[in-house]
Formats: C-alpha cells, structure tokens, sequence
C-alpha cells in the first residue's frame, strides 16, 4: 500500500459520509424494503446497511490516532462520549418507565453493556472498545491489530456464525456464559477495538483510490454473498458482523479519506443527532398514524414509514444544529486582520523547488514558527495532499507533535534541541531527531527505553551553532556505535549561502567541501550515513545542483526571498500570504490637528485619515509610519502616519477615492494593480522575510485559498 494522491474535486467526505451512514441505521430500525422484497430489505438492512456502525468507529478511530493515540485524547473522548451517553440515557427514559424498568442486576448490565435502549448500544461499546484499542496499540499497530482481529473473530461466532460454531458442545457452552453478560457480541469488547484500530492504521497508510475503490465493490459483493449464505443456512443469531465486513470496510474508509479534505461540522452534528433521535421519531410517527387514523399509510407501508422517519429526524436535527450553531456564533476570520493563504500558490512553488532541486533530491519542507506565520497545519496538509513533499522539518518537538496530530505522515525532522529524557516521546510520534553533539547523541541513546530513536547527525561545517565538528570524525563514529540510535541521515547548514558577496561565497564553498569530506570519509569506512542534506533555500538559488537527498526549503517555499539582495538565479515563485485589514473609521481633520499617541502626526492641510485595525501586537513595528510604510486601499498606496498603536494604525487616505468603514486594507501583498512585497516590507521593518512572518501575532486569523 502506498499514499494515495487525490486527483479530481475533493470535498469533506469522512463528515458527508456520516449522513448516509446515519440514513442506513435508520433504515435498520424501519424495513423500508420489506413489502417489496424480503430479500432485498435484508440486503439493504442487513449486509449493506452494517458498515454505519464500523465507519462511525474508523471515524473516530482515525481522530484518535492523528499522529499517535495518546492518553489524553483518550480521557477527552471517553468524557465526551460518556457525556453524551448520559444525556441519551436520560432522554429515553420515558420510554423505558413507559415499557417497564428491568430488574436492578439486569439494568446494571444493559448500562454498562447493551445500552437503555436498543440503539445506545454503540455508546458503551464505542467507550470500552476506545479503552481496550487504546491498551492494544501500546504495542504497536502492527501487534495490536492481529489481537483486534482474534477479538472480533471470536465475536463472530457469537454473531452470524452462532449456529456453526454451537455445534460443539464445549464452544456453545463458553458462548453460552458469555451472553449472560453480553446479551451480543457486537460491542465494545469483540468488535469495536478492531473498527477503531483499523481506522487508526488509515491515518498512517492509505489504499491507492482506484484499488480502494474496486476493493470496496468487490469485497462488498462478497460479503453480500456471505451473508446470504448464512441466511440460507439459518446460522445466524445476529447479522451485525461478517468475516468481510472489516475487508469491506477498510477499503470503503480509504476511498473515502481519498477525497477527504475540510470538514463539514453541520454533518457531523446532524448525523449524530440522527442517530440519537429517530427511535423517539418512530415512537411519534407511529403515535400520530394512530391518531390520525392513518395507520395503513405511515405504519403498515413500512416505506412511506420510513420516508417520514427518515425526513422528521433528519429535519428536526438540521433544526437543532442551526439554533445550535447561532447560539454559538463565533467572529468572522475577515472580522478584524488576517492573514490570506494562497495553497495555490504555495503547490506552484513547491512544483518550482522540485525541478530546481533536481532528480533523486526530494524537498523537505520546513514548517518551523508555525510555517513561517503561515500556520504549520494546514500548510502541511496541503503539502501533504500535493503528494510531492514527504519530508517535513519543525523547529522543536512541540511543533512536530502539533503536525503528527495533525495527521501528517511521512519523515519530520525535529532541526533543534530535545531533551534527551523526553526520548520516549520522540518514539511514541515516529519523530527524527537532530544531534546536536556528541554527548547530547549519548544521554540520548541512554533515554531510549523501548526502541531505537531515530536521528540525523548534524555536522558544524563553520556555523558553529548546533552539530558536530567536521573534523571531529571519532566523535561522529561514536555516535554511530551508540546501541539506541538509529542514523537515517546527516546534514550541515550553510550559514551564508544568500550572499554573492566574495568572501561568503568563498566561506559557503569551504562549508560545503567540509560536509562532503565529512561523509565520504565516514562511507568509506563502511558506515551508512543515510540521507544527507546540505542546502536551504537559498542553496537552490546561490548554489549548483547538490548531490543530496534532501533540500531544506523554508522561505522560498512561500514564495519570497530573506530580502533584496542578488540571487545567482531567480526562481519563478509566488507569494503565498497576504496581510489584509479592516477600515473601522475614516475621519476628517483640519490643519494643525494631531493624531495619535504623543500626537506625532500633526496635519498640514484637510486630512481623512483611516483607522485601520492592525497594530503592533500583530507584528508591526511602533513605527512603521516613520520608517515608511504603507498601505493599499482601493489599490493604491497611503501612507502610514503617527504611532502605531497595540490593536490600530492610521493612514492618510486623502488622496483616494471614498474609502470608507469596511473597506479591506492591505499591508502585505496584492490589491488591484498595487504590490507590497514581503521584502520591501521587511526592509522597512529593519529585518528580513523570515523575522517578520514569522512574528505576526498570533490573534491574526487564516483565511486558505484553495
């Protein structure tokens, strides 16, 4: 199996899907097919509607795992889904006290087990499956799913293969003693630990579409003939799991992550609310059919039955999640400033880096400070779904955390310090470490408990920053000996590669022999040193094409240079971010009026000034208006006068058009025919691309352009 590349239009299909799902289960509970054909019903109600409750499990599964099942993510889920449990419980009460409440052992059981009422089942067992998955894959998911699938099998045979395995006296007995308790093995300990798992292992490694696509077909038709089978043997004492249905499933979960992209948060909430609510809807279609006289219509047809089941719940969800979802308004990402991404043009660039890069050297990205201010998790998995970047580097183990939860799969190189006692957790997320010297590589393969930590040997080439010596070539052998460390690759960074300057590019070639010297000599030896990269961006601009495994691209990928100074060759990349802002006011000022703190503007004729909602605390020096900076409104350039303030600026908009409240003010990037570039603007600011970008205030919103 390899990543799967999307080709076509992709939409938020794991959430859609929830929808259909939540309309199967419906269709469980109501026969809608059966006056027509008691086969066909059963093929809709009990082979093709049985991959609702699965899917729900890989779905949560797949969340759980996004970069690695942690502890708490598992205490959040089961507070939620127990939450949500509770309140169930409570809302169908009424038609337990109305049915009669079972004895206090047997009510115990079904609340622990079977659920108060016939569909809350999935609650319970969604919980002590997510225990028991979560105790499974400490092990590894390569362990932990055989253990899911002996679980399930063993589920199986209480399930729809009851009647072959009950032959055996000794296997009926033991089944026998487990439905004194379980009433069905389709719960939280047979079935779920397997669903969530498999759903887990989707977030690491996707089914190509066209293979997942045709699987599903076919393992779907099988597992129909499967289950006709069975019905004709009249085996089955339930009909919720299949010997395929986990086959099945895992191909239609992969064609679905497939054309995932985005969420749709309205379906996730109406799918559960369908799920939840349409018994109470049956009870009340039934109840007014009754009354109504109309039995014959909204009862004995089961379905029009089902048709008005299925569009009540369906519409008093939808009703629920909007009242919901106004209740809970939240401020426009365009409310105040933003930052604009433009994912298209950072999949051009990535396109443009690869071809400089040339053949056998992959890009690895690097997504440090939140991607240079671009915001390090979607930014990844644009990347990510581009299919050409599968290497990613963070600044510290939080940001690479933060991305392995974000569901990026693939190397991602920690470039700085860990302490060497939280080596534990650069194996649990699959993370590469730098080394940082030769004691460092030490302590670390000393913290190393379990299993080997993987790493990259950083080597000073004249940096003097992190690494070891280049000429120190015993202490980078020691570090091949440590026992807990596996070396996946070395690399050097090039501390003057962006100046043409003489003497730097002089210092950049001697940096360069030194790290080449370096690893021929330890390949000599006989010692695999991995991948090996040397340049950043500014590598590929200044530099030949390098026999290397990896170029580390940073600011180049978002489309701007560090600053204005001379490139060997200019590369066709376009800017990624915008920084844009609202006009809250605009007013009038007479000559010899102030503006501002320490009233540093003062007017020297009738002056409308724009209050612009941006300030200091999102990245702007206090004085940007002296150091010259501007503004685009409408297109066209207007200054910036006084102080800055921590939340606004001011800019004289007396020479352009009608500007007025609302109005969308650029700092950074295109409007119209006008142009602010990232590196003027940083020049301005007396720094270069990389320190302003990656400053931006963190209270500024993303809006992604796809």
């Amino acid at each position: 199996m390899s990543a799967a590349v999307k080709k076509g239009r992709t939409y938020p299909a794991l959430d859609n899907f929830r929808l259909m799902a939540a309309l199967l289960v419906t269709a469980v509970h109501t026969s809608p097919l059966a006056p027509w054909s008691e086969a066909a019903d059963f093929w809709l109600t009990r082979v093709l509607a049985r991959v609702a409750v699965p899917f729900f499990l890989m779905v949560s599964g797949y969340f759980l795992q996004k970069g690695g099942w942690e502890k708490e993510r598992t205490r959040r889920f089961l507070k939620k889904t127990g939450l949500l449990y509770l309140g169930s419980v409570l809302l169908y009460l009424p038609l337990n006290l109305y049915a009669g409440l079972p004895s206090l052992g047997e009510g115990v059981r079904k609340l622990l087990f079977e659920g108060t009422f016939y569909h809350l089942w999935y609650l319970p067992a969604a919980m002590l499956g997510c225990v028991i998955a979560w105790r499974l894959s400490r092990m590894g998911l390569r362990a932990a799913l055989p253990a899911a699938a002996a679980l399930y099998l063993i589920g199986l045979g209480g399930d729809s293969y009851y009647g072959i395995v009950s032959a055996l006296p000794p296997l009926k007995a033991a089944y026998e003693a487990i439905f004194l308790v379980l009433g069905y093995t389709r719960n939280g300990l047979f079935m779920a630990p397997l669903f969530l798992l498999l759903g887990a292992a989707s977030a690491r490694i996707q089914i190509p579409e066209r293979t997942a696509a045709a699987g599903f077909l076919l393992s779907l038709a099988a597992m129909s003939g499967e289950g006709f089978l069975l019905r004709h043997m009249g085996v089955q004492r339930h009909d919720s799991m299949y010997l395929l249905l986990p086959v099945c499933m895992e191909f239609l979960f992969s064609l679905l992550l497939g054309r995932n992209q985005g969420e749709n948060k309205a379906a996730r909430s109406v799918s559960m609310l369908v799920y939840l609510l349409h018994p109470w809807t049956i009870v009340l279609v039934r109840g007014g059919a009754k009354l109504a006289g109309l039995e014959k219509l909204f009862i004995q047809n089961q379905g029009v039955h089902f048709l008005a089941v299925a569009a009540l719940t369906f519409a008093g969800s939808g009703m629920l999640v909007h009242l919901s979802s106004r209740a809970l308004l939240r401020p426009a990402p365009a409310a105040r400033a933003w930052r604009e991404i433009d994912l298209k043009a950072l999949a051009h660039n990535v396109r443009v880096l690869k071809e400089q890069a040339g053949p056998g050297c992959e890009l690895m990205a690097v997504l440090k400070a939140d991607a240079y201010g671009h915001g390090a998790r979607e930014t990844a998995r644009a990347l990510q779904r581009q299919g050409i970047v599968k290497a990613y580097a963070a600044a510290c183990l939080t940001e690479a955390i933060q991305l392995r939860r974000a569901g990026i799969r693939g190397t991602i190189l920690v470039l700085g310090y860990t302490p060497p006692e939280q080596a534990e957790l650069l194996r649990r997320w699959h993370l590469t470490q730098t080394v940082v010297s030769g004691e460092y590589a030490a302590r670390l393969s000393a913290g190393a408990r379990k299993s080997k930590i993987t790493v990259h040997i950083a080597v000073d080439t004249g940096m003097h920053r992190l690494g070891i010596p280049s000429g120190d070539m015993e202490a980078i052998r020691r570090v091949f000996r440590l026992p807990n460390l596996n070396i996946q690759g070395m690399f050097s960074h090039l501390c003057v590669s962006d100046s043409l300057a003489p003497d730097d590019v002089s210092f950049t070639l001697s940096q360069v022999k030194r790290f080449y010297d370096t690893v021929l000599k330890l390949q000599e030896e006989g010692l695999d040193t991995g991948k090996i990269h040397l340049q950043a961006s500014y590598g590929l601009l200044n530099l030949p094409a390098q026999p290397c495994d990896y170029a580390r691209v940073g600011i180049a990928l978002y489309g701007v240079y560090s600053h204005n100074g001379p490139v060997q060759r200019g590369l066709d990349i376009w800017p990624v971010l915008s920084l844009r802002a609202r006009v809250a006011l605009v007013r009038k000022l007479e000559p010899g009026e102030t503006a501002g703190y320490g009233c540093a503007f003062r007017t020297e004729r009738s002056t409308r000034l724009a209050v612009i909602c941006v300030g200091y605390a999102d990245g702007l020096p206090r004085d940007f208006g002296a150091r010259g900076g501007e503004v685009l409104l409408r297109g066209q350039r207007a200054p910036v006068v006084g102080m800055l303030c921590m939340d606004q600026m001011l800019a004289d908009v007396t020479d352009i058009g009608d500007v007025k409240e609302g109005d969308i003010a650029t700092v950074l990037g295109r409007d119209g025919a006008g142009l602010i570039r990232a590196e003027d603007l940083a020049e301005q600011c007396g720094t270069i691309t990389n320190e302003f970008l990656a400053g931006l205030g963190a209270r500024l919103d993303f809006r992604y352009k796809k």
